[in-house]
C-alpha cells in the first residue's frame, strides 16, 4: 500500500440539508428558503448549511433551521437522519458531502428568512420543483421515506397535536400518500393494535359534525398488521 499524502486530496466540506414537512388545511407542505447568495441566488432550496468544526450533523441541522427559517420554538419537531448525498459535482463551489435529515412539525408557525436566506416559506409539496443543487431529489427521497414509514410505524402521529382524532390522523396518511382512505377501515386498523392509540377520555368538535373521540400516541411504536399504501 502506498503512503498517506495529506496534500494529495482535494478539500471538501460537510453540510446538512433539511426536508421539513407539515400539514396545512390537510395538504402536505415543505419548508423552503430562497437563497440570498451564490450559487443559485434567488432559487428555492432546502434549509441547511455547513457543519462547523465543533458541531455534530444534528446540532448543525437544528442551528441552520433556526437561523434560516426563524423556527426556534420547535419542541414538537421530529428529526431523523435520511441519508448521505456525496455525488461529485453536486455543489459548484467544491466537493460537498451532505447529511440530509427529514423533519416533521405539527401546527407549524410561519417561517421567516434569516442568515443567508432571503426568505422562508411553507409551500405545498405538489408545487415544489426546480430547487437548487440536488434538493429536488432529497425532498422526493424524504417524502418517500415518510410515506413508507407510515405503513408500519407511529410516525404519522408526529404530524398531529398531542391529542388528536382518528379522522385527523387519517388525513395525515391521505396527505402524504395522496390517496383517499376508507374511514371505517382506517379506524379499525389504527385502533386494532394494542397501545398504538390511547383514548384520552375527551372529545372535540373542531372538525365539525358530532363530537369525535380524542386519542394520544401510545407506547406501541409498530402498527401490526401494517397499513399498506393503496395502489394508485
Amino acid at each position: 500500500m502506498g503512503g498517506y499524502d495529506k496534500y494529495a486530496y482535494e478539500p471538501f466540506a460537510v453540510t446538512v440539508d433539511l426536508a421539513v414537512f407539515t400539514l396545512r388545511t390537510g395538504v402536505l407542505h415543505a419548508l423552503l428558503v430562497e437563497r440570498g447568495e451564490e450559487p443559485y441566488a434567488g432559487r428555492w432550496a432546502l434549509p441547511g448549511g455547513f457543519v462547523q468544526p465543533d458541531e455534530s450533523a444534528e446540532t448543525a441541522a437544528r442551528r441552520e433551521l433556526a437561523e434560516e427559517t426563524g423556527l426556534t420554538d420547535v419542541s414538537g419537531l421530529h428529526l431523523e437522519q435520511l441519508r448521505t448525498y456525496s455525488e461529485p459535482g453536486r455543489d459548484p463551489r467544491m466537493r460537498v458531502v451532505s447529511v440530509a435529515f427529514t423533519a416533521l412539525l405539527p401546527d407549524a408557525p410561519e417561517a421567516r428568512g434569516g442568515g443567508d436566506a432571503a426568505q422562508a416559506r411553507w409551500i405545498p409539496y405538489g408545487s415544489v420543483r426546480g430547487l437548487a443543487f440536488d434538493h429536488d431529489r432529497i425532498l422526493a427521497d424524504a417524502r418517500e421515506r415518510v410515506g413508507a414509514k407510515l405503513e408500519y410505524s407511529w410516525l404519522a402521529t408526529a404530524f398531529c397535536p398531542p391529542e388528536f382524532t382518528v379522522g385527523e390522523l387519517r388525513r395525515v396518511y391521505e396527505a402524504v400518500w395522496g390517496v383517499a382512505l376508507d374511514p371505517r377501515n382506517f379506524h379499525r386498523k389504527v385502533t386494532g393494535t394494542p397501545g398504538f392509540l390511547v383514548p384520552t377520555g375527551g372529545t372535540t368538535t373542531r372538525q365539525g359534525g358530532r363530537p369525535a373521540q380524542l386519542f394520544r400516541a401510545g407506547g406501541a411504536t409498530l402498527l401490526n398488521p401494517p397499513m399498506l399504501r393503496p395502489e394508485v
